[in-house]
């Protein structure tokens, strides 16, 4: 593994991710949902450099310390156009781009549907990926601004990824989005898989990351068959 990852609680239930490339030492931080938060861990970490923030999407917990940050770091602010709506944006991403974190290749893969412009970062030879708000253990966002149609199909390009992926999302939701599966799945591994994430949180351990072949086992957004079934689901957990 040639990326050291860096997760830590911030706001009510974000989660700020500070990576560095272990062979340049060059180091970014994943959303900035608390700049202040961000600033405290790298310090703490030691890693003394911040050369670029990576957005996903433009919702302000997770843009809101762009301005800090680059008037802090002179950091270069890399995501969707649609980041410009509320901050500062140096560089725009779209669906195939690649990002270079000293030698880690992400790979940027559009998944609208959260929000139109949401992209999500990749690192193949690393088995990882930081998919903001797309995707969340045993969940996935809410639709503000796509439709079903959007997110069933981002999630489908998701679900080719390896099982072995590991899955970076962005809040601390995995308990609430345990009930609702079991609201959905009967199967005794569901109800293990579920007291398991009770357990951890309750002892205040994070259940970030999963990984992608834990998901497409027990994600009722990933076990959809259909746009349908997904549009019925994630309507039933607006309401749950």
């Amino acid at each position: 593994m040639t990326l050291d990852v860096h997760l830590f609680p911030c706001r009510s239930d974000n989660y700020g991710f500070l990576i560095r490339d272990a062979a340049t030492g060059v180091v970014a931080t994943v959303d900035t949902p608390d700049a202040a938060r961000i600033l405290e861990e790298l310090e703490r970490l030691g890693w003394g450099r911040l050369d670029l923030i990576l957005n996903t999407h433009w919702h302000p917990d997770h843009t809101e310390g762009n301005a800090r940050l680059k008037a802090e770091w002179d950091c270069e602010i890399v995501g969707p156009e649609e980041v410009r709506r509320v901050a500062p944006l140096d560089r725009v991403v779209a669906d195939g781009d690649v990002v270079q974190v000293g030698e880690t290749r992400f790979e940027v893969t559009a998944t609208p549907g959260h929000t139109l412009g949401h992209v999500v970062f990749r690192s193949v030879a690393d088995d990882l990926a930081f998919v903001g708000d797309t995707l969340f253990a045993l969940g996935c966002g809410r639709l503000f601004e796509g439709t079903p149609e959007q997110m069933f199909a981002s999630l489908q390009i998701l679900k080719t990824w390896p099982d072995r992926t590991a899955i970076w999302c962005a809040h601390e939701y995995t308990a609430s989005n345990a009930r609702f599966a079991l609201s959905l799945d009967d199967r005794p591994e569901t109800a293990a898989h579920a007291e398991a994430i009770f357990a951890a949180h309750e002892r205040g351990e994070p259940t970030v990351p999963t990984t992608m072949g834990v998901e497409k086992r027990f994600n009722p957004f990933l076990t959809a068959t259909d746009a349908d079934q997904f549009a019925a689901r994630r309507a039933a957990k607006d309401a749950f």
